[in-house]
C-alpha cells in the first residue's frame, strides 16, 4: 500500500519488450536505500516488483494487464516517473490510500497556471470510474494523491458520458513529480478511492441495490 506522496523522480534506463510484457530498468537513489528482490515500488503510480538491482538502478517487469491499463507501455529511455516505497504500518499517511492498482488513463484537458504559483489541472475519467470521485475526496493522478477540487458530469458529440475532475497542484508538487511537465493531452494514470469501490460492492449484488 503506497499514500501518493511521491518521494523521488527517477527515470528510465532501460525498456526491454517481451512477450506482451516490458521488462523496465529504472535509475534512482532514494528508494533503493532498503530495497530488495521482491520489494513493491511504485512507478507512476503503478505497484512492480524489484526483480533486479544494480548500483543506482532497479528493474521490474510490466506484464500485459498492466501495460494495457496504464501509461508504462508508453514510457522510452530517459522519461521521469515517479517513484514511491510502500507505508510502513508505523508512518504517517500523508496521502490517502493508494493500492498501486491502476484503474484506468486519464487524458489531461487544461492547465492553468494561477498567480499563487499553482497549477490547476484539469482531467477526463470515463464516467464508469466518476462515480467513484467526489469533491474533497482523493484520486490519484501518476500516483500522486491529489484532491479533488471540483467535478463536472460531462458527454462528447456521441453521447459517451465522462466526468472531468480538477484538481489544484502545488509548487512543491509541480517541481518534485512528471505532473509539473504534464500538458493538454497528455495521459494520466489514474486510481480512484478503493474504499468507494468496497461500499459499492457491499449496496449492490448482480446491479441490485440490497
Amino acid at each position: 500500500m503506497f499514500t501518493g506522496i511521491v518521494e523521488e523522480l527517477g527515470s528510465v534506463r532501460a525498456v526491454t519488450p517481451s512477450a506482451g510484457a516490458s521488462r523496465l530498468e529504472i535509475t534512482s537513489a532514494r528508494v533503493l536505500e532498503d530495497a530488495a528482490l521482491g520489494a513493491s515500488i511504485s512507478v507512476n503510480g503503478c505497484c512492480l516488483t524489484v526483480v533486479e538491482i544494480g548500483k543506482g538502478w532497479w528493474a521490474a517487469d510490466a506484464v500485459s494487464e498492466t501495460l494495457e491499463r496504464s501509461t508504462l507501455g508508453l514510457l522510452s529511455v530517459g522519461d521521469p516517473v515517479n517513484l514511491e516505497r510502500p507505508v510502513r504500518a508505523s508512518d504517517r499517511l500523508g496521502g490517502h490510500i493508494v493500492q498501486g492498482h491502476v484503474d484506468a488513463v486519464g487524458i489531461l484537458l487544461e492547465r492553468t497556471e494561477l498567480p499563487d504559483l499553482s497549477v490547476r489541472i484539469r482531467v477526463e475519467v470515463a464516467d464508469a470510474l466518476g462515480r467513484y470521485v467526489v469533491e474533497k475526496g482523493s484520486i490519484a493522478l501518476d500516483g500522486v494523491s491529489l484532491t479533488v477540487a471540483a467535478l463536472t458530469d460531462n458527454s462528447d458529440a456521441a453521447g459517451t458520458a465522462t466526468t472531468v475532475v480538477d484538481v489544484a497542484v502545488i509548487p512543491h508538487t509541480l517541481a518534485s513529480t512528471t505532473l509539473g511537465a504534464k500538458g493538454p493531452g497528455d495521459p494520466v494514470n489514474l486510481e480512484v478511492d478503493v474504499l468507494a469501490k468496497h461500499v459499492e460492492r457491499l449496496l449492490f449484488v448482480d446491479n441490485q441495490k440490497i
